[in-house]
């Protein structure tokens, strides 16, 4: 059997990834062992983590492969500092050190962190080196349900490309067509991330979850200045808008004056309607040159399946355009889209690409195994460490604690649901999840400012029973990973007053537009997770007892953490961030936890750090 090891590091969401025989078998991101949200170090702990899932030592492993090549992404830095000097001087001094002094030496410093972890581990072939958007093009195709297929890839940029177009048949897959650094869609989304007072690389959902409070009054302005699309989709970006290639900043005082404002400080000022018209107008513009994409690609290759990967294909508003516009019939996109799915992209390409080994293809069936690819926990172990943490708890049986979660949420109480495999990816699907009644017109507000910490115009996502999404959304189809975006269906909808009607931007937010008002945002929008027996046969479980209690097939679902932490690994996270919030009950394995029996000073220890925090 061979072995191989995918490593992504050294920018941000380092993760490691195990395919055994062209099996996957383990993936995670090192985040949720360390704790620190978009942890870029060398991933040591998943490494660790897929290893023992493996059942493997590193001397074990036949390959090891990282998800980049450091040498052109240096070429790459040096010539746009040429291309623009001098500018950049101060972006020069700072950056070029840390090259030099580490990032140009990636193998060395890849062999020494191995070493930490076996000493006896040895250069000696096995280390290897894809291209980033290779590594993103094999992490949706090769784990699709499709035989063949177009492969699209857009992100901020690899080491030279910022999207790709690839065709793969069967173990095949071959890079087509690509758009080059300085000239990127998800770098121009970016900009406007910071622009509007959002982190770069973490808070571009933010904005797309903002969008729809706004209107694309700036549209025309971006098209006619910032950048030019041509009918077959490909795009140029005005650079003298930009401070991202030598600079600091992504945008520049050029950029601030074309909009009349100034970089939101997301400490001292609010958001305006200004920037959720910001917002809307650049997720419209995304959405319009990724459309003009993928219909030239359909009529160029006339192959009926799309594969999606790449930061921008976390975009579940464009993907869900796509899948409406009906250029392709299919398409499947890769959970862990963003720089954490590089480990496993790079570990299948080199599977099935340099190896030449053959894909076996299941119609309508990835091999992703519902992106559960993370730590379990045995159930004497989860009440060990339950127990050590100070928790109190009782131990149901299975069929008691599912029934007594789908009662705590019919009764509008906020749960944490830590069951089976955590997910890989930035999703929670069911394995590491709060969840919430949809019925609730307070629970997004409850959710959001009392369990999450986090903006109050942020949307939740539906998990619904697959069986039933035909009868709530108007989508009947899979979105397993939770990467598309439907209306809810007209009869669920709530006829508006001309007065709510009326509102503009957060006054919005407080209207009840459907018989499901938590995950119904401001467009009648949401972002549909369909709950299947076979995929997830325990959360299936619970959202159906959920329907048999109430008539409604659906609830709500965020991931198991507050604002800027990572999603809960170990049971013991699970805990702190129960103790922490205003989560009422908490189900662990068979265990369940509800919020009064725990120990007051202990409650109160809890969530003064959180409050710290």
């Amino acid at each position: 059997m061979v072995s191989i090891l995918g490593i992504s590091a050294f920018y941000h969401d380092a993760s490691a990834a195990l395919v055994r025989d062209g099996e996957i078998v383990a993936a995670a991101q090192e985040e949720r062992f360390t704790r620190r949200k978009h942890d870029a170090a060398f991933p040591r702990h998943a490494v660790e983590y897929c290893l023992r899932e493996a059942c493997l030592g590193l001397g074990d492993v036949d390959h090891v492969v990282f998800y980049e090549k450091p040498f052109l992404k240096f070429e790459r830095l040096l010539e746009t500092y040429l291309a623009f000097a001098p500018k950049g001087i101060a972006s020069f001094a700072s950056a070029i050190p840390v090259w030099l002094r580490e990032k140009l030496f990636q193998k060395d410093m890849l062999i020494r962190e191995f070493r930490k972890l076996d000493p006896a581990f040895r250069d000696d072939g096995r280390l290897k080196f894809s291209e980033h958007h290779l590594s993103h093009a094999a992490s949706a195709f090769y784990p699709s349900p499709f035989e063949e297929a177009v492969v699209l890839t857009l992100d901020g940029v690899g080491e030279w490309a910022t999207t790709t177009v690839g065709i793969g048949r069967g173990h095949e897959l071959a890079i087509e067509k690509e758009i080059l650094f300085p000239h990127s869609l998800g770098l121009l989304y970016s900009a406007f991330t910071y622009f509007t007072g959002f982190k770069v690389n973490s808070g571009e959902y933010k904005v797309m979850g903002l969008a729809p409070y706004g209107e694309p009054r700036y549209k025309q302005l971006i098209l006619d200045n910032i950048v030019s699309v041509r009918d077959d989709g490909s795009f140029w970006l005005d650079q003298s808008f930009f401070n991202y290639c030598t600079g600091l900043t992504m945008t520049n005082q050029k950029f601030a004056d074309l909009f009349k404002a100034k970089v939101r400080q997301p400490d001292k000022e609010p958001l305006t309607q200004f920037h959720m018209d910001m917002a809307r107008s650049v997720q419209d513009v995304t959405e319009e040159i990724v459309l003009k994409i993928t219909r030239n690609l359909r009529r160029d290759y006339d192959i009926p399946n799309l594969c999606l990967a790449g930061g921008v294909a976390l975009n579940c508003v464009a993907n869900g355009k796509i899948l409406r516009d009906g250029a392709f019939k299919r398409l499947w996109t890769q959970p862990a889209a963003g720089d954490a799915g590089g480990s496993l992209g790079a570990a299948l390409a080199l599977w099935h690409g340099e190896l030449k080994q053959p894909r076996r293809v299941t119609p309508g069936e990835d091999s992703m195994r519902g992106s559960f690819l993370g730590p379990e926990f045995a159930q004497d172990d989860i009440e060990r460490r339950l127990a050590g943490a100070g928790a109190k708890f009782r131990v149901l049986e299975e069929s008691e604690a599912i029934d007594l979660a789908a009662r705590a949420l019919a009764g509008e109480k906020a749960v944490g649901w830590f069951s089976g495999r955590m997910e890989f990816g930035p999703r929670a699907l069911g394995g590491r999840s709060i969840l919430g009644d949809p019925r609730s017109p307070t629970m997004q507000k409850t959710l959001n400012l009392k369990v999450k910490f986090r903006e109050s115009f942020r949307p939740f996502a539906p998990s619904v029973l697959r069986e039933q999404v035909g009868e709530w959304f108007e989508l009947d189809d899979d979105s397993p990973y939770m990467l598309l975006v439907a209306d809810v269906v007209e009869r669920r909808r709530r006829n508006m007053t001309a007065q709510e009607q009326a509102l503009f931007g957060i006054d919005k937010l407080n209207v009840i537009r459907s018989e499901i008002p938590a995950v119904t945002h401001v467009d009648y929008s949401a972002r549909i997770q369909t709950v299947s027996a076979d995929a997830n046969p325990r959360y299936h479980a619970l959202i159906s007892r959920f329907f048999e209690l109430t008539g409604c097939p659906l609830v709500v679902n965020t991931s198991f953490n507050v604002r800027g932490e990572p999603i809960v690994c170990t049971p013991e996270d699970a805990f702190r961030c129960f103790m922490g919030t205003d989560i009422d009950v908490l189900v662990v394995g068979r265990c369940v936890l509800e919020k009064q029996d725990q120990d007051t000073a202990l409650r109160e220890d809890y969530k003064n750090k959180y409050e710290l925090d």
